[in-house]
């Protein structure tokens, strides 16, 4: 009987020692599969805060574009994706144009810079309005499209497309289907 409880005593405590070792192991394997602490995570940013970037042509014009934020394009750095935009055109000779948009995406190459979301343009007494801004200083132009409306003093005008130069201040205003018609309201 002594021998029974010897063995009984050993096995319970084989158990145990068992249920002990299983227990600690399956929690080391639970902590190995928790994620890793901050510390050994690292992060990249590509965010700039309060964007400003200034420009001459060989004319003297200078351009100045200014933003809250700006990301830069991972695939290509010349890239900057920007919100909450301003653009000032400072022409010599001329008078001043300025550009607003809730969003944008400048090239640091050659500083052509699309606006984008609630464009405003503002020159003189002139305000045109449109959801898309194609500017290039190569080019030349400015070409706005989508739900654009020219405003002055006399007139309101609705197009699809209105293209200026910058050198020559001619414009184009056009509709993008040949059967609508741009149109023109008089205030007066």
């Amino acid at each position: 009987m002594k021998k029974k409880y010897i063995i009984s005593v050993i096995i319970f405590i084989l158990i145990f020692f068992t249920f002990l070792f299983f227990k600690k192991y399956i929690k080391t394997e639970t902590t190995k599969t928790e994620p890793e602490t901050s510390d050994e995570i690292t992060y990249s940013s590509n965010i700039i805060e309060n964007v400003y970037y200034s420009s001459k042509d060989t004319k003297g014009n200078e351009y100045i574009i200014q933003a809250n934020k700006g990301e830069i394009d991972y695939n290509n750095t010349n890239i900057i994706y920007l919100t909450n935009v301003k653009g000032f055109i400072k022409l010599t000779n001329r008078n001043d144009i300025k550009v607003t948009s809730e969003y944008g995406k400048y090239n640091i190459d050659n500083f052509n810079t699309i606006f984008s979301k609630n464009v405003i343009i503002e020159y003189l007494d002139n305000n045109i309005s449109g959801e898309y801004l194609d500017f290039s200083i190569k080019r030349g132009s400015m070409i706005i499209s989508r739900n654009v409306i020219y405003n002055n003093l006399e007139n309101i005008l609705k197009a699809d497309v209105f293209e200026i130069n910058m050198s020559t201040k001619d414009t184009r205003i056009f509709m993008l289907e040949d059967n609508k018609k741009v149109n023109i309201k008089d205030k007066k």
